[in-house]
C-alpha cells in the first residue's frame, strides 16, 4: 500500500524484487525493479483488460511519477510480476489494486508475448476480466479514468499518447479476437 508521497512510492517500486527470465520465460535470476529497467533485464508483466458490466473498457492515464511511461494513457491495468509470484496471482493482485476493488473474479489469460524494444524487454501475459463493481482506482497509479466502448477506444487510439507496451498488447488481443474487441 502506497502513502501520499509519490517519491516514496517510486522508491518502493524501484526496490521491488523481480524474477529475471530468459527468451523462453525461464527464471535465470533476480534483480530489483530499478536495476531491471536500468540494465534492460528481461522480466515478467501482466496486462488485464477490465470491462464493466456494460462491456465498456477501463481506460486511464498513468500518474506522472511512474517508473516507465509516466502520464500516458493505458487500456490495461497490470504491472510487473514479483519474484516467486505467478502470472495469474499477479494479474488478480494488480487488477484489484489498480481498480480499487476486492473480490474481483480471477482474470482469464488470453495470450502471451515477448515485448522488446531497445529500452525494454519483458514477457507479457494478457488477461481479461469483468468488474461489475464500482471502481475506486488507486491514486498512486491512476491520474484519471473512464470506461469507453470499443468504438470510443478505437477513436482515441490516434489521438492520445498511449503506453507502447499496452498498445502492442491491445493490437495482439484484437488480432487474436479476429479484429474485434
Amino acid at each position: 500500500m502506497a502513502d501520499e508521497s509519490g517519491a516514496a512510492e517510486e522508491g518502493r517500486s524501484a526496490d521491488e524484487l523481480l524474477d529475471i527470465v530468459d527468451e523462453h520465460d525461464r527464471v535465470v535470476g533476480q534483480a530489483r525493479r530499478g536495476e531491471a529497467y536500468a540494465r534492460r533485464l528481461r522480466h515478467r508483466c501482466v496486462f488485464v483488460l477490465a470491462r464493466d458490466a456494460e462491456g465498456r473498457i477501463f481506460v486511464h492515464r498513468r500518474t506522472a511519477d511512474k517508473l516507465v511511461f509516466p502520464s500516458r494513457y493505458d487500456m490495461f491495468v497490470g504491472g510487473v510480476v514479483g519474484a516467486g509470484e505467478g502470472y495469474d496471482e499477479a494479474a488478480l493482485r494488480e487488477a484489484q489494486e489498480e481498480l480499487g476493488v476486492s473480490g474481483l473474479p480471477q482474470p482469464v489469460p488470453v495470450l502471451s508475448f515477448l515485448y522488446e524494444t531497445p529500452e525494454h524487454t519483458w514477457w507479457s501475459r494478457v488477461y481479461e476480466v469483468t468488474c461489475a463493481r464500482p471502481v475506486d482506482p488507486q491514486a498512486e497509479e491512476v491520474a484519471w479514468h473512464t470506461f469507453l466502448t470499443d468504438e470510443e477506444l478505437a477513436a482515441r487510439l490516434p489521438e492520445w499518447e498511449w503506453v507502447p507496451d499496452g498498445l502492442a498488447a491491445y493490437h495482439r488481443l484484437r488480432e487474436a479476437r479476429g479484429g474485434t474487441g
